[in-house]
């Protein structure tokens, strides 16, 4: 049966969508997304999939649009009035989205060769403007969504935090949540960092990937891919995946490998997530690393401290006055920058010191025992020629106090922040849930007396904002129910910003007091480094 929406599009819809396809193709064409030689092939693409059997008559009107966006929206709603699509939800959108969008693509091996060929031209930084460029036109990257996240700067002691609320990822209505608990599991592809989702059409529970495109590199000899993440939450937001699907794990060749990148792409930094549950990032199941164009909060604090090594006389090691206990080796020899950062790993790897909670291993009888330490690294190539790994010391023990983790947010900051602490939160950029912009809106609005803060129903779990009941109490006594809404948002975002650095400082193993410090030092210490 049809929808009043399906029956509007059969009727009225299909002279509009002949034109939208051309008006896409002019817009493919301009962006070089296509050459004009492809024009035709991609024309009858498009006619095929919208069961057209010729175009229109005439020509579009010539146009200059930033985005394919204001075409897509109207294109998928004709898309689901003729059943391209069996529901008109966001998630079956994307899918037919990703679809159109890739059939005004370059073939992959185009792609990348169009990026080696401009590389080798006129330098990587231009090859990744326009592979960058490419991900935006194609709405691979999603920017209308993007533009929608809330983003401030929240000023510490550590310098300015970077504070945002992703809206970008959007979320599934409950037919979906519904329908996705009836489907099988799929094995293909293994994981969203696998090579095998380019040109993938996806499903309900796999985004579709008909409009990514990706760049072969080799590191340390091994075969990587570099790609943009769709979901940028910083400038240039790359993923940098291994070719086989293998475990993420931090080693040796770790360092190397965040080494050889850094010479490839300069002018962007690279890290890798920790390896261990608690500490890692979200997705340990594949091999790979984040990179990008963005000076992260962390990258400009000042050094507490300077150690040397007898070992290594060509590498600075600095201690990063930072919330998290960071260990920053810096030197113009690359090889011996490397072997410093493997010593450390190792030293920290098998280092316990039960004052400051820090035990390397949990013993298991009659079994393997459980390691606990590991390092969060993060590589930048210098503008003077120094290469510069900074070497963030995780642990994910868990105690009866902390069941989710010593060194995680602790249970009182769950309300912002219960997510593991990955790779971007750890250089200053917090992450936060979506849930977070109208949670934070409706508390807002307690200190401006709109709502009722004594309001006894804030206590009963099913209300939406009972976890944040306890701390609405705390703002409204400190800052009172009269201030304006201006006020009150200021208010909202600085505390939440004062929670996100109580976030780094949970996730710090070395805590920033002098007892903190004094172990800190014993570690160091430990591995026969003295103080510059």
């Amino acid at each position: 049966m049809t929808t009043e929406l399906q029956a509007q599009a059969q009727a009225t819809g299909a002279d509009e969508a002949l034109l939208l396809i051309e008006r896409l193709l002019q817009f493919a064409k301009q962006r070089g997304m296509i050459e004009a030689l492809d024009v035709h092939a991609a024309r009858n693409a498009m006619l095929d999939l919208f069961q057209f059997t010729e175009p229109m008559e005439g020509e579009a009107p010539d146009e200059e649009l930033e985005s394919a966006v204001e075409l897509l929206g109207p294109l998928l709603d004709y898309g689901y009035g003729i059943g391209l699509i069996p529901d008109n939800t966001t998630t079956f959108r994307d899918l037919l989205d990703a679809k159109i969008m890739g059939l005004l693509m370059p073939r992959a091996s185009e792609a990348a060769a169009a990026f080696q060929r401009l590389a080798a031209s006129e330098g990587v930084k231009a090859a990744t403007d326009a592979f960058y460029r490419l991900s935006i036109d194609s709405n691979y990257i999603r920017m209308d969504r993007i533009r929608k996240n809330d983003y401030w700067l929240h000023p510490t002691e550590y310098g300015k935090l970077e504070i945002t609320i992703n809206l970008s990822k959007p979320e599934k209505d409950p037919k979906e949540i519904a329908l996705l608990k009836t489907l099988p599991q799929s094995k293909y592809p293994k994981s969203l960092l696998s090579v095998a989702n380019v040109g993938y059409a996806g499903r309900a529970d796999h985004p579709a990937r008909q409009n990514l495109r990706v760049v072969p590199l080799s590191l340390q000899g091994e075969e990587w891919f570099f790609q943009y993440s769709p979901y940028v939450y910083y400038n240039e937001h790359s993923i940098v995946f291994k070719g086989k699907d293998e475990p993420m794990v931090i080693t040796h060749a770790s360092f190397a490998r965040l080494l050889d990148f850094v010479e490839q792409f300069p002018h962007y930094f690279v890290g890798s997530n920790a390896d261990l549950p608690i500490v890692g990032g979200s997705i340990l199941s594949h091999d790979h690393y984040q990179a990008g164009r963005h000076v992260f909060p962390m990258e400009v604090a000042p050094e507490d401290n300077r150690f040397a090594d007898s070992l290594h006389p060509g590498v600075s090691y600095g201690i990063v006055s930072w919330p998290m206990s960071v260990v920053r080796l810096s030197g113009a020899d690359k090889a011996e920058v490397h072997s410093a950062a493997c010593r450390m790993l190792d030293e920290w790897r098998n280092y316990s010191d039960e004052s400051a909670d820090v035990r390397a291993y949990t013993e298991r009888e009659g079994a393997a025992r459980i390691p606990h330490n590991t390092i969060t690294p993060i590589a930048r190539l210098r503008d003077n020629g120094e290469y510069e790994l900074d070497l963030v010391l995780r642990n994910n023990r868990t105690s009866e106090e902390h069941p989710d983790g010593i060194f995680h947010p602790h249970k009182h900051l769950h309300h912002i922040k219960k997510e593991n602490i990955g790779l971007i939160e750890v250089m200053g950029l917090a992450v936060l849930p979506g849930r977070l912009k109208e949670e934070l809106e409706q508390i807002a609005a307690y200190l401006t007396g709109e709502s009722d803060a004594g309001d006894k129903r804030l206590d009963d779990a099913s209300h939406p904002l009972s976890k944040h009941a306890a701390w609405m109490r705390e703002l409204v006594t400190r800052f009172g129910s009269a201030c304006t809404p201006e006020r009150a948002k200021e208010i909202v975002e600085a505390e939440t910003g004062d929670k996100f650095l109580e976030v780094l400082k949970d996730a710090g193993v070395f805590k920033r007091n002098a007892e903190g410090a004094a172990a800190f030092d014993r570690f160091l210490s430990s591995m026969g480094l003295q103080k510059a």
